[in-house]
C-alpha cells in the first residue's frame, strides 16, 4: 500500500483525499494553562515540557486567536500555496477551561476564512462529558479532530515524567470520545528514560488495539530550561541514535493498522532551545531515512498487523 509515495498513511495524504488539495495546520495559542502547571497537580508541569508547554512553534498568545491565524497564514503561504487551514490549539492543555470559554475560543478560530476544521491537543484528564457535548457540536459542523498526550503505556515512566494520570483515564478519554465520534490522535514519544524498544513496541500494540483515528510519534527530544535537562545531566541516560530511532519508527508503523493516520513520525524542538539529540534537526534526512528503511525492508504500515 502506497501514500501519495510514502510507506505510511500520511496526514498529508489523508488531508488531501478529504478537502482536494494540500491541508496547512495553523498552530495557535488559545491562552489556556495545564493542571500539571496551575497546582492542580503540580507546578513543574512534564518533565519534558518547555516553558511554551509544547507550543514552541505556535502563535503569540498576546494576540487575538484571529491575529495569530492571520500571521500564521502569511509566515506559512511562503512554504506551501493553499486555501485550506486547520486551526490548531497546540500550547498547553486546550479543554482545561469552561465550556463556555472553550465554545468562545474554537468558534473564534473557526469564523476566519477559510479554516475549515480545527485540531485540540489535550490531556486525557481534562476530558469530560459536557466538553464532549460541546466538540461533537463542532464535529457536525467542521472537521475536528483531538489530541491526547499519552506519551507511554508504563505508569513507571508515566511517574518519571509526571504525566499525572494513570493509563485507566486514557482509556476513560478515549471511550468517552468515541461515543461522540470524535477523531483521537494518540502522541506517544520514542526514547523516554530506561525505556527499552519491547516498551516502546508495547505501548504501540496497545494503543493500535483502541479505536482511533490518528498517532504521533515523537522524537524524544532534550530542551533548555526544561527538567530533563536537569535529568540528562544528572544521570546521562541514553540517547537514541538517528539509525536507532529511523529503525524504531519502521518497526512502530509496522505494527499500526494501515487505517490509522500517521500525523508526525519525529520531533523537532527550536535549534536554539535544543540540547540533544542534535542529529534531530535534519528533519528532512529522518523523513528520507524512513523512507528508505521502509524500501530496504520492502515493507509498509501495517505489515506485521
Amino acid at each position: 500500500m502506497i501514500w501519495n509515495n510514502k510507506n505510511y498513511h500520511t496526514l498529508d495524504y489523508e488531508l488531501k483525499k478529504y478537502f482536494g488539495e494540500k491541508t496547512i495546520k495553523l498552530s495557535i495559542n488559545g491562552g489556556f494553562t495545564c493542571p500539571n502547571r496551575d497546582g492542580t497537580l503540580s507546578k513543574n508541569g512534564c518533565i519534558f515540557c518547555s516553558e511554551k508547554g509544547s507550543g514552541d512553534f505556535a502563535g503569540n498568545v498576546d494576540s487575538s486567536i484571529n491575529k495569530q491565524i492571520a500571521d500564521q497564514i502569511i509566515l506559512l503561504s511562503k512554504k506551501w500555496k493553499s486555501s485550506t487551514y486547520i486551526a490548531y490549539f497546540q500550547s498547553y492543555t486546550n479543554t482545561y477551561d469552561t465550556v463556555q470559554n472553550l465554545k468562545k475560543k474554537y468558534f473564534e478560530a473557526l469564523s476566519v476564512k477559510n479554516v475549515k476544521g480545527i485540531a485540540i491537543a489535550t490531556r486525557p484528564d481534562c476530558i469530560n462529558e459536557d466538553i464532549v457535548k460541546l466538540l461533537s457540536q463542532i464535529n457536525e459542523k467542521t472537521y475536528l479532530w483531538v489530541e491526547l498526550g499519552l506519551q507511554t503505556i508504563h505508569e513507571n515512566t508515566a511517574k518519571l515524567i509526571r504525566r499525572g494520570y494513570e493509563l485507566q483515564v486514557f482509556n476513560e478519554a478515549v471511550k468517552l470520545l468515541n461515543k461522540y465520534n470524535i477523531k483521537v490522535v494518540i502522541h506517544l514519544i520514542l526514547g523516554l528514560p530506561g525505556e527499552t524498544r519491547n516498551d516502546i513496541l508495547e505501548s504501540v500494540k496497545y494503543i493500535s488495539t483502541k479505536k482511533i483515528w490518528g498517532v504521533k510519534l515523537h522524537l524524544l527530544h532534550i530542551l533548555k530550561n526544561t527538567d530533563l535537562e536537569k535529568f540528562y545531566y544528572q544521570t546521562n541516560f541514553k540517547i537514541l541514535s538517528q539509525e536507532e530511532y529511523v529503525n524504531l519508527v519502521c518497526d512502530c508503523l509496522e505494527l499500526l493498522p494501515e487505517n490509522i493516520v500517521i500525523h508526525r513520525v519525529t520531533g523537532d524542538g527550536k535549534r536554539s532551545e535544543l540540547i540533544a539529540p542534535k542529529w534531530s534537526l535534519n528533519k528532512l534526512q529522518i523523513l528520507n531515512d524512513i523512507d528508505y528503511e521502509f524500501l530496504r525492508r520492502n515493507s509498509y504500515q501495517g505489515k506485521s498487523v
